[in-house]
């Protein structure tokens, strides 16, 4: 069976990428004195070393890479950039991740949180194929998503949901001051983990049977 591909031009373009705006989100948030968001930084270090280890184990694809680095991108963006006066947010805090796309109905954090989780859905996914071809020796490409699998990824995406609502609660407890937001934001923090994940699930199975 083919080994997977862990280094090639295309990761290291992306890893170029993240290293540079990681850079840019270190300097901005010390320069802003946001420490909220140096916690944050501190926990993409980990995120990436666990996307890593992840990768070296079973070759995720350049398309689900690329997604994971362009979410921690618009991770770093939503608690670092500013929004003008005119734009409606939520809160006091007048950064992207305050900002309502549709007042009062859709905000910049709903939509990262779906995207994001909705590509976590997708990494478990590679994951699961690549496990389940090394068992039964065939090429992981191969394998079509099963209604069955592709809701365990899913699970898989809102769990991983989960634990970022704890990572924020954390924050909550060693900074006194943060964008968080109260009961309701985590309500719909998890609502939007999981249509993304549900969205991501659907799409692999459409893709799947298109093959």
């Amino acid at each position: 069976m083919t080994k997977p591909q862990r280094w090639s031009a295309g990761l290291a373009a992306i890893a170029v990428f993240t290293a540079f705006y990681l850079a840019a989100a270190i300097v901005g948030a010390i320069n802003t004195g946001n420490f909220e968001f140096v916690f944050y930084i501190g926990v993409m270090f980990v995120l990436i070393a666990i996307v890593g280890v992840v990768h070296w184990q079973v070759g995720l694809s350049i398309g689900v890479l690329a997604a994971l680095s362009v979410w921690g991108l618009a991770h770093m963006a939503g608690g670092l950039v500013s929004v003008p006066e005119s734009w409606p947010i939520n809160g006091d805090n007048r950064v992207l991740y305050s900002w309502w796309i549709v007042p009062d109905r859709l905000k910049y954090d709903q939509v990262v949180h779906a995207f994001g989780f909705g590509v976590t859905t997708c990494v478990a996914w590679e994951a699961l194929r690549a496990s389940i071809a090394r068992r039964v020796n065939v090429p992981a490409h191969d394998l079509r998503p099963s209604g069955p699998w592709l809701l365990l990824c899913a699970v898989a995406g809102m769990g991983f949901g989960a634990a970022n609502e704890v990572v924020e609660f954390v924050a909550t407890l060693l900074m006194p001051d943060t964008n968080v937001g109260g009961y309701v934001n985590t309500g719909w923090d998890l609502v939007s983990n999981g249509v993304g994940c549900a969205v991501a699930a659907i799409g692999l199975w459409i893709a799947g049977r298109r093959r």
